[in-house]
C-alpha cells in the first residue's frame, strides 16, 4: 500500500470512529470535511465557543437519525 492510501485508510477509520458529524455535512453540502473542520475551529475561537452548541446538537440529530433508521429496518424485515 502506499502512503496516500495508507493515510486514506487512517483518516476513514478516525472519522468513522468519532462522531463524523463534519464529515456527514461534508457529504451533503459537497464540501470538504477538513474545510468545515476548520471553518468550524476559526468561528469557535472568534465567537467564544457558541458553535460547540450547533456541533452537539448535529451531534445528537445524527446518532437519532442512525438509530431510528436501524431500529426501522429491524422492525419491518
Amino acid at each position: 500500500m502506499s502512503l496516500v492510501k495508507i493515510n486514506e485508510f487512517i483518516k476513514e477509520k478516525i472519522e468513522k470512529s468519532t462522531f463524523g458529524v463534519f464529515a456527514y455535512l461534508g457529504e451533503k453540502f459537497g464540501i470538504q470535511s477538513s474545510k468545515l473542520r476548520l471553518y468550524f475551529i476559526y468561528t469557535t475561537f472568534l465567537t467564544l465557543g457558541s458553535p460547540l452548541i450547533f456541533y452537539f446538537f448535529a451531534l445528537f440529530w445524527i446518532n437519532l437519525k442512525k438509530y431510528v433508521r436501524k431500529t426501522y429496518t429491524l422492525i419491518f424485515e
